[in-house]
């Protein structure tokens, strides 16, 4: 089995509505995510002959990704009022509307169906919230 891995980082806020705890102030964090790519066997032919596919496409799509959500405001849909959604619009400030809870774990499964739908089928993500902690999202079977 062969694997390839590629990771991004990014800044931005959230909070998490409903929590109990200090996590449900608006903080922020500088996030990275890692993405894994594994086949069975390499490319035989063309430009991407043994290789499991070209760095360059795995790297530039996550980045991609990343940088959508760099320097924004994560916010879950219907977990701030209208009229504040419009003020901070009226601020200049970048906002990422989620129709999920902003969690890590929520966040992994994103990236993991984004790169999904760019033709790339991870076979796992893990999104770093701080060094230590991460969480990571894969499909049953995908281990």
């Amino acid at each position: 089995m062969y694997s390839l891995q590629a990771e991004a980082s990014f800044d931005a806020a959230h909070f998490l509505a409903g929590h109990a705890d200090k996590c449900r102030n608006l903080h922020g964090h500088r996030w990275l995510v890692r993405a894994e790519l594994c086949a069975p066997d390499l490319q035989t032919a063309g430009t991407e002959r043994s290789m499991l596919l070209d760095f360059a496409n795995f790297k530039q799509t996550l980045k991609r990704l990343a940088a959508d959500l760099d320097h924004k405001f994560i916010y879950e849909r219907g977990s701030l009022q209208p009229s504040t959604i419009a003020a901070l619009q009226a601020e200049g400030f970048a906002l990422a509307e989620m129709p999920f809870r902003p969690t890590a774990e929520e966040l992994a499964r994103w990236f993991y169906q984004a790169l999904t739908e760019h033709g790339l089928k991870p076979t796992r993500v893990w999104l770093y919230e701080t060094p230590e902690n991460c969480a990571s999202y894969f499909e049953e079977g995908g281990v």
